[in-house]
């Protein structure tokens, strides 16, 4: 049985996901290719790059977001390493997951995910111009299901994309009271979440892994601000996502899983636990963005054949 163990002693996130499994053998190349069957790559481009966190080379991979998305003054290149993903929902500056509700223009009121870049700790302050007079650009949890769906993904691929965003949507349904269907993502925040979750399962049916494992997840201690006010970590819609998940204590203080990461161990994983039994093939290493003194702010990847 071909299986991929995650390993998250540094928390996970969108971004260290996949960097992780870019160093285990995946195709950067088949990723791009696979992902323009989105048709929104005018949104975006992907990079890659090899980066040395504490002593450890790892892949750090990154979305970056086209000028077409940049009326919020993104400046930052996406993938933050267990900093997190969320998906931007408007007009302030925060450094944090979650969604709020608010009403807007049309008078109905819309679940917004911040998703703080996947990756576990992101340092960047998204300066959005709060005048009210620019145009909100929403993707609804709707609109993300419908862009897959038309993509003409291999069965196996767009199941697995559309069971991880579920688990994300219905986490920020539940915790602002709203129905699935009225769950709105920032642009921002989307694309990023997109290419993550979708890339993800690309990736993931593309090394033909069979079983997925995970040891229990590190969320990180301390406190994050978003625009309600000040939270303990993890956050409010990543602590949803990880209920029936075994979490793990870390003294780093920083939000060490996004909800992007917590939804894909959440949904991909059968067991929780320490290292199994198996011959190990490969190793990668997704980083982070942030780095912490004595600490790889690193998610590993193992894939192997497992001795049943």
């Amino acid at each position: 049985m071909k299986t991929l163990y995650f390993d998250c002693f540094s928390g996970i996130s969108g971004d260290m996901v996949i960097g992780a499994l870019l160093d285990a053998g995946a195709d950067f190349g088949r990723l791009e290719k696979e992902l323009k069957k989105l048709e929104i790559e005018e949104e975006y481009k992907l990079q890659q790059s090899k980066v040395v966190k504490n002593g450890i080379t790892s892949t750090k991979f990154d979305v970056v977001l086209s000028d077409k998305n940049q009326p919020y003054h993104h400046g930052h290149s996406h993938s933050e390493e267990a900093d997190h993903k969320h998906s931007h929902s408007h007009a302030h500056t925060h450094s944090h997951t979650h969604t709020h509700t608010h009403s807007d223009e049309a008078g109905h009121q819309h679940s917004h995910t911040h998703h703080h870049h996947d990756d576990g700790h992101h340092e960047h302050s998204h300066h959005h111009d709060h005048d009210g007079n620019h145009d909100h650009s929403h993707r609804s949890y709707q609109d993300i299901v419908a862009i897959i769906k038309q993509a003409g993904f291999t069965e196996q691929v767009e199941t697995m994309a559309l069971k991880i965003f579920k688990k994300i949507g219905e986490a920020e349904g539940h915790i602002h009271g709203l129905p699935l269907e009225t769950v709105h993502f920032h642009e921002v925040g989307a694309v990023d979440s997109i290419v993550d979750i979708v890339g993800t399962a690309i990736l993931i049916n593309e090394l033909e892994i069979e079983v997925i494992k995970s040891s229990p997840v590190a969320v990180g201690s301390g406190k994050i601000h978003i625009d309600h006010g000040v939270y303990p970590v993890p956050a409010p819609a990543t602590l949803e996502i990880l209920k029936g998940i075994p979490i793990q204590h870390s003294e780093l203080k920083a939000e060490l899983a996004t909800p992007t990461g917590a939804a894909i161990v959440a949904v991909l994983a059968e067991e929780f636990g320490t290292i199994p039994s198996m011959e190990v093939k490969s190793i990668g290493y997704g980083a982070g963005t942030k780095t912490f003194p004595m600490h790889p702010n690193v998610l590993r990847v193992i894939i192997g054949e497992e001795v049943i």
